[in-house]
C-alpha cells in the first residue's frame, strides 16, 4: 500500500453515527465505536500515521475523545477544511481521507488528485462515495474507520 503519513478524519457521521443527541439544556452527548478508537491507537499510531481530526463542528467531547486516543492534532469550527488541510501539509499524496458528506470533498478531490487515499462509510453520500477508495462496509459510527486503517496499514 502507499505511503500514508496522516489519517484525516471527519468527526460526526464518519467516528459518530452523525446523530446529535441533546437535551432540555442544551446537552449534547455522541456516540463513538470502540474499534474505531482502537484502530487509530493500536495499529495507525503504531505504524507511524499520525491521525488528524477536522471537523465543522465544535464539541469538547470531541477533545475527550481525542485525549484518550492520544489525537493531538484537532482542528474544530473548520468549514475551509481544505485550507486547514494544506496548512498540515503541502503533499497530498500522503494523506488518507475518511469523511461522509459534501463538505468532505473539498479536501476529498484534491487528495484523490495528488494520489492519496479516500474511504467513508457505507451510509456516506453518493457523492463521497463517487470519490471513494474504499467504501467501508461499516455505517459511519460503527467500525468504519476501523475498517479503512486496516486496508491501509494491512
Amino acid at each position: 500500500m502507499k505511503s500514508i503519513k496522516f489519517l484525516v478524519m471527519d468527526v460526526d457521521g464518519t467516528l459518530t453515527d452523525g446523530k446529535i443527541y441533546m437535551g432540555q439544556n442544551g446537552e449534547m452527548m455522541k456516540v463513538f465505536d470502540i474499534k474505531d478508537g482502537c484502530g487509530i491507537k493500536e495499529i495507525a499510531i503504531p505504524a507511524g500515521i499520525i491521525p488528524v481530526i477536522i471537523t465543522a463542528r465544535e464539541s469538547n467531547i470531541v477533545m475527550n475523545r481525542c485525549r484518550e486516543l492520544g489525537i493531538t492534532e484537532i482542528y474544530q469550527g473548520m468549514r475551509d477544511k481544505i485550507r486547514k488541510l494544506k496548512e498540515i501539509t503541502e503533499d497530498l499524496s500522503q494523506v488518507a481521507y475518511i469523511g461522509d458528506d459534501i463538505l468532505d470533498l473539498q479536501c476529498m478531490v484534491p487528495v484523490k488528485e495528488a494520489g492519496g487515499l479516500i474511504g467513508c462509510p457505507s451510509d456516506a453520500v453518493a457523492s463521497v462515495k463517487e470519490v471513494a477508495d474504499y467504501i467501508a462496509s461499516k455505517n459511519g459510527g460503527c467500525g468504519a474507520v476501523r475498517e479503512f486503517i486496516e486496508w491501509i496499514v494491512y
